[in-house]
């Protein structure tokens, strides 16, 4: 059986306090904005100079997992080093051998006494996924029989790994921002203040302060990312 799953790391940014990121609906706006060197804000009959800079994120990584999980196969750990280790093997292909205990006819024992693991190849498919539903099982060692893990063998392989980063082409850092309000009246008197096309601002997708004193991490899209 095969899968193959795609993998985004999504950028992010720590916001911190006295900051906020303000998204547009346009990049053009978010452009206009940056071409300025301050922003005169006033709420509350208080005046702010909010500084606008460009967001750089971090870089970022996309790629791809193919995972096989083998039909005829299973990996055998904790198995306990009390014989010697062609016994060891033999007790193995005998005890997943027995039909009673779902076992079947093994074709190939594949053990490491280093690491007190086995994997198991039966002849036959369907013995494997039987065997590892039980999760464990008894592997008798002659004078005592032991209690082993069972799983499905799987195997892995990472493609088309990318690695890149960017700017945010409609988001905005602003900066310079005093509490003179709780955390979101200043946020809905910033989102109306460069929400005004005299303000050289434009329609608001979203906006997010950070009050003096906390941190949050912003995530991004690519939509909302440039790449460099």
């Amino acid at each position: 059986m095969q899968g193959r799953f795609s993998i985004i790391q999504n950028p992010a940014l720590a916001l911190s306090g006295g900051h906020a990121l303000i998204t547009f609906e346009e990049e053009q706006v978010a452009e206009r904005i940056l071409k300025l060197a301050s922003c005169p804000v006033t709420i509350d009959n208080a005046k702010m100079n909010v500084k606008p800079s460009r967001v750089a994120l971090d870089p970022t990584a996309k790629f791809e997992v193919q995972l096989n999980v083998s039909l005829k196969k299973i990996e055998v750990s904790n198995i306990p080093p009390v014989l010697p280790e062609e016994r060891i093997r033999d007790k193995l292909e005998l005890s997943f051998s027995k039909p009673s205990l779902g076992g079947g006819e093994v074709e190939n024992v594949d053990y490491n006494k280093d690491s007190g693991t086995a994997v198991i190849t039966f002849l036959d498919t369907g013995v494997a996924e039987r065997v590892a539903m039980r999760k464990t099982y008894p592997l008798d060692m002659g004078l005592k029989v032991f209690e082993v893990f069972v799983s499905l063998c799987t195997e892995h392989q990472i493609t088309k790994f990318q690695t890149f980063c960017g700017t945010s082409r409609r988001t905005v850092l602003l900066s310079g921002i005093r509490d003179i309000l709780d955390e979101e009246d200043l946020q809905d008197n910033l989102e109306i203040h460069f929400q005004k096309p005299n303000n050289y601002g434009g329609e608001v997708e979203n906006i997010k302060y950070t009050a003096q004193g906390q941190t949050i991490v912003a995530y991004f899209n690519e939509e909302t990312v440039a790449s460099e």
